[in-house]
């Protein structure tokens, strides 16, 4: 890491653990695309699409309690949704199966945009449980219908019951202001990525609480067994991602070598 970070092909944090126990941790390069701080194990990095894990893992809670069952349509937690709605289930927002068309990112600018276009769109891209689509509306309606079962925020579900359960005490999601130790992504040339949108649910967290997250998933301290099962399994199709990314399994155990932890590692430690 330390040759990479020197020829200028590396720049992040690392941490290597093996059996609950750390075995290394070292910080390369800077925290910001001018190269005027220095990274720390204290920065949090931006972690892409791992935030969708969380939501995929709130709903499974949703379901232990008895508060939905995957095969819920859309339409019984958001009712004013056109007939659609009828149609997806939570299982198909899940696996990308919906069929519900990609955010019109060029009218976007918050939640309630969002939120907006789900209300004016009228019609699928193909009948929901027959293709797939990895797209961002999945996300954020599943984020929606949580809110509208628990009554509360979101980011505040997650800051709630899985973050603070799990002493996730250094994670953050958006939007958030005036906030420390934020590492800002820039790539080879040094210009800096755009900032983001008010939109909820981009997450940013340290090393050290992307272990605990991984930690949890295996020890099924936030989820039981069986809802770590569900939300790994993908559409029959090649390519395909499921709400844990490429999770494998074994036997329905989540395996110790898994693609969700390599894609959460990869997402952590580079930044462009």
């Amino acid at each position: 890491m330390k040759s990479a970070n020197e020829a200028g092909i590396f720049n992040g944090n690392v941490l290597i653990s093996k059996n609950d126990k750390i075995l290394y941790k070292a910080s390369f390069g800077f925290a910001d695309a001018a190269k005027t701080i220095h990274l720390s194990d204290e920065y949090r990095f931006h972690l892409g699409s791992i935030t969708k894990e969380f939501s995929a893992v709130a709903l499974l809670q949703l379901e232990e309690q008895g508060k939905l069952k995957l095969s819920d349509p859309v339409s019984k937690f958001i009712p004013q949704l056109h007939d659609w709605a009828h149609e997806v289930t939570i299982k198909d927002l899940l696996q990308y199966s919906s069929g519900i068309p990609n955010v019109n990112w060029k009218t976007i600018k918050n939640d309630t945009d969002i939120f907006n276009g789900l209300m004016a769109l009228d019609q699928l891209s193909f009948k929901p449980g027959t293709d797939y689509d990895y797209n961002n509306n999945n996300l954020f309606l599943r984020q929606f219908i949580i809110e509208r079962i628990t009554g509360i925020p979101f980011k505040n579900y997650v800051n709630q019951l899985l973050f603070k359960p799990l002493k996730m005490n250094s994670s953050l999601m958006t939007p958030f202001d005036q906030e420390k130790y934020i590492a800002q992504g820039f790539n080879a040339e040094g210009v800096a990525d755009r900032a983001e949108l008010p939109i909820t649910g981009g997450t940013y967290t340290t090393s050290a609480d992307l272990l605990k997250w991984a930690n949890a998933l295996h020890s099924e301290k936030i989820i039981n067994k069986n809802s770590i099962y569900q939300s790994g399994q993908s559409f029959p199709v090649s390519d395909s991602q499921s709400a844990l990314g490429n999770a494998k399994f074994d036997h329905k155990n989540l395996m110790a070598g898994r693609e969700v932890l390599k894609r959460s590692c990869f997402q952590m430690l580079k930044r462009k």
